[in-house]
């Protein structure tokens, strides 16, 4: 398995959510402006068979966080990939979208960020390799 890419983005809250109750039009504006960021940090890349794609949200403060809230950008930056041309489609057959991490940096932590950041990990998995 190579990894292909791990793209910092400086989201510091995550721009959707399973809990908001946003008007269906600023919810597309959000998606969309979301699917853009992905494909523009990976349009370079060639296509590949089928990818793993994983989402670390970096937070600097220890208040309790659902996962599952953030699994909307999740969704809209997998749509992204697709639009770059990454994969043919976010479906299974062509993509392992894993479950979202929150990983907490406490002050004084060595190399702690100075804001809260989203990674987006796109790996390669080969043929014949299990997701």
């Amino acid at each position: 398995m190579s990894e292909l890419w791990a793209q910092v983005l400086l989201y510091e809250r995550a721009p959707l959510t399973a809990n908001q109750r946003l008007h269906w039009a600023k919810k597309a504006k959000i998606t969309a402006a979301v699917r853009r960021v992905a494909a523009a940090h990976f349009r370079d890349f060639p296509p590949v068979a089928r990818v793993r794609v994983e989402l670390e949200w970096h937070v600097l403060t220890a208040h309790r966080r659902d996962v599952d809230n953030i699994v909307p950008t999740l969704k809209a930056l997998a749509d992204g990939l697709v639009d770059a041309g990454i994969a043919p489609d976010d479906t299974p057959q062509f993509m392992d979208k894993r479950m979202p991490v929150i990983i907490y940096h406490p002050p004084g932590e060595p190399g702690r960020p100075d804001k809260a950041h989203m990674v987006l990990r796109v790996t390669e998995i080969q043929e014949g390799e299990t997701a």
